[in-house]
C-alpha cells in the first residue's frame, strides 16, 4: 500500500498506446445501436456542471475563487487505508550448511508484519456516496475509513481499481452527500486558475491555488496518462483530492508531485476528468475498465535525450512533431494499416504532438469505435480509418473474472503438508464444484505451486495472478503443481467469458 507518490521526470521510452480510458460514455456490448451506453452522469446520477464563480477573462479582472472553494470543500474527504497485521512465511537465502546438511533450500520462518496505515484524499462524485481516489491510496488495504468534511466517519468499500491510470472507486453508504459537479478537462487552458483541494493531514479540507502550467504531460508513472500540470501546491496526502476550476467544477484528480525531497517544490500533476469519467463509469458497471488499444508501440519525435542513431532516423522522416510508430502489433487495431516509421500527426482532426497527447485523445474512445488517424508517411500526409480493439483483439466487453468463476475453494498449504512433500509454498484446492477448474480436470487436493509462472504462497496471490490473466490477451491461467500423492500435474484454465 503506497501512501504517497513522488516522481522524477525521465525520458520516455517506447511504449504501447492504450485508449478507451476516458470520455463520458461507458463501454457496453458493442452493437450497432450504441444508445444503451450509459454516460457518466447517468451512471452516477451526477449533476451537470455548475457555474458558481465569477470568471471574467475578457476584462482581465482578478478571478474570484471563493465560491469555487465553497462548492468543493465539502466534497473532498480524508481516506485512511488500513492494512492489518499478517503472518508471513519468509525464506532466507541458503548458506553452506544448507547445501551440505540440508536440502539446499533456505530456512523458513514466520514473521508478523505490523499494521500499516496510509492516508490520502478522495472526492465525492455522486449523492449516493461514490468517491474517486487514487489506486495507490487504497492499494492493498484491508479496511478503508472515510472522514467527511463535516466530521462524520464512515466505512468505505472498494468498487473497483485501475492501476493503469492510478484510479479507484470507493463507496460509502447513505444518500444526499455533497457531490461535486464534474467538468470537462478538455476545455482547460494553460494559464487558467485552478484550486487543489485535499485533506492531507486530517485537519479538514485544505485549498491551494495556482494555474494550469501544462496539459497532456507524460511522466512514465502510469501505463496510460495525460496529466494536467499545475503550480497549485500538492503535498503528501493530497493524492486523490480534487483539482477544481474557477467555476467550482472538478477537472482533475490530484495524483503526484514533482519533488526531489518529497515535499512540494513547484509542480503537481492531476489525472484529467476526461480519463476519470470513463474509468470510474466502467468500474461501476463492469468491475473493470473497457480499454481499447491502437495496437502500436511508439515514441515522441525530436527528443534531445534520444541516442544519436534515433535522432538521425527521426530527422530522415522529415517532420519534427508527432508520434513515431516503431512497431505495429500483430492482430492489433492498426495491423495492416499503419507501418513502422509512420508518424502519427492527428487523430480525429486533433493535432498529435506527443505520446501523452495521443493517449489523452484516445482516452475518449472505446473498443469498437472508429477513429481517423492522420500520419506522415514518406513525406506525404495519409489518413486511415481504424476500428479500435481491446487487448483480446476484439470489440467485446471484457468482464472481470473473480474467484467464483473457478468453482473451487482454496487455502494456503498447511505447514505439516509442506514438510511431508518438502514444499516451500503453495495454495491447495480444498473443494471443486462446477466451474473452470473442474472443466480443466483439476481435482480436490491439488496444490498449485505456480500460476502463470508466479509462485503462490497465499490465496490472495492466486487472486492477483488471476486478475492479471483475465485482462491479458490469452485469458488463460497456466497452473503447475502437485497432488498429495506426489504426482505432478499441469493445467490450463480458460478464463474467457462470453457476452
Amino acid at each position: 500500500m503506497k501512501t504517497t507518490t513522488k516522481f522524477a521526470i525521465g525520458a520516455a521510452a517506447v511504449i504501447a498506446v492504450s485508449a478507451g480510458v476516458a470520455g463520458v460514455t461507458a463501454y457496453a456490448v458493442m452493437q450497432k445501436n450504441t444508445s444503451a451506453n450509459a454516460s457518466f452522469y447517468q451512471a452516477f446520477d451526477a449533476a451537470m456542471p455548475l457555474r458558481t464563480a465569477a470568471l471574467d477573462a475578457s476584462s482581465m479582472q482578478p478571478v474570484d475563487l471563493t465560491k469555487a472553494a465553497e462548492s468543493s470543500l465539502n466534497s473532498v474527504v480524508h481516506i485512511m487505508a488500513v492494512q492489518r497485521s499478517k503472518t508471513q512465511v519468509v525464506e532466507s537465502q541458503p548458506d553452506i550448511f544448507d547445501f551440505f546438511f540440508g536440502d539446499g533450500r533456505g530456512r523458513q520462518r514466520q514473521i508478523q508484519t505490523p499494521e500499516q496505515r496510509g492516508f490520502g484524499s478522495g472526492v465525492i462524485i455522486s449523492k449516493d456516496g461514490y468517491i474517486v481516489t487514487n489506486n495507490h491510496v487504497i492499494d492493498g488495504a484491508d479496511e478503508i475509513n472515510v472522514k467527511l468534511h463535516d466530521g462524520r466517519e464512515m466505512k468505505g468499500r472498494v468498487i473497483g481499481t485501475d492501476a493503469t491510470t492510478d484510479l479507484a472507486l470507493v463507496k460509502i453508504e447513505g444518500d444526499d452527500f455533497p457531490a461535486i459537479p464534474v467538468g470537462n478537462s478538455d476545455n482547460l487552458k494553460v494559464g487558467e486558475w485552478v484550486l487543489a483541494v485535499g485533506n492531507p493531514f486530517n485537519l479538514g479540507s485544505t485549498v491551494t491555488a495556482g494555474v494550469v502550467s501544462a496539459k497532456a504531460r507524460g511522466l512514465g508513472a502510469n501505463d496510460v496518462e495525460s496529466f494536467i500540470q499545475t503550480d497549485a501546491a500538492i503535498n503528501q496526502g493530497n493524492s486523490g483530492g480534487a483539482l477544481v476550476n474557477a467555476r467550482g467544477e472538478l477537472i482533475g484528480i490530484n495524483a503526484m508531485l514533482y519533488s526531489p525531497t518529497g515535499a512540494y517544490s513547484g509542480y503537481g500533476f492531476a489525472i484529467p476528468t476526461s480519463i476519470m469519467t470513463k474509468v470510474v463509469t466502467d468500474l461501476k458497471q463492469y468491475g473493470t475498465v473497457q480499454r481499447a488499444l491502437l495496437g502500436i508501440a511508439g515514441r515522441d519525435m525530436g527528443k534531445e535525450s534520444y541516442p544519436d542513431e534515433i535522432r538521425k532516423e527521426q530527422k530522415e522522416l522529415g517532420i519534427g512533431y508527432g508520434v513515431q510508430v516503431v512497431e505495429v502489433q500483430e492482430e492489433g487495431s492498426a495491423a495492416g494499416i499503419l507501418k513502422k516509421n509512420d508518424v502519427i500527426i492527428a487523430l480525429d482532426g486533433k493535432k498529435i504532438e506527443t505520446m501523452a497527447s495521443l493517449q489523452g485523445i484516445l482516452a475518449e474512445k472505446r473498443p469498437g469505435d472508429k477513429v481517423k488517424v492522420k500520419v506522415f508517411r514518406e513525406r506525404n500526409d495519409k489518413e486511415f480509418t481504424i476500428t479500435l480493439k481491446n487487448a483480446q483483439g476484439n470489440t467485446k466487453v471484457v468482464k472481470k473474472a473473480d474467484m467464483q468463476i473457478l468453482g473451487a475453494a482454496f487455502r494456503a498449504v498447511p505447514d505439516e503438508l509442506k514438510r511431508q512433500l518438502n514444499l516451500g509454498y503453495g495454495v491447495q484446492v480444498t473443494g471443486v464444484s462446477d466451474g473452470r477448474m473442474k472443466e480443466s480436470g483439476i481435482r480436490k487436493g491439488f496444490i498449485i505451486l505456480k500460476a502463470n509462472g508466479q509462485q503462490l504462497r497465499t490465496v490472495e496471490d492466486l487472486e492477483e495472478v488471476m486478475k492479471q490473466a483475465s485482462q491479458s490477451p490469452d485469458q488463460v491461467l497456466f497452473m503447475t503443481g502437485v497432488y498429495p500423492s506426489g504426482k505432478r500435474a499441469n493445467y490450463a484454465v480458460d478464463l474467457s467469458q462470453g457476452e
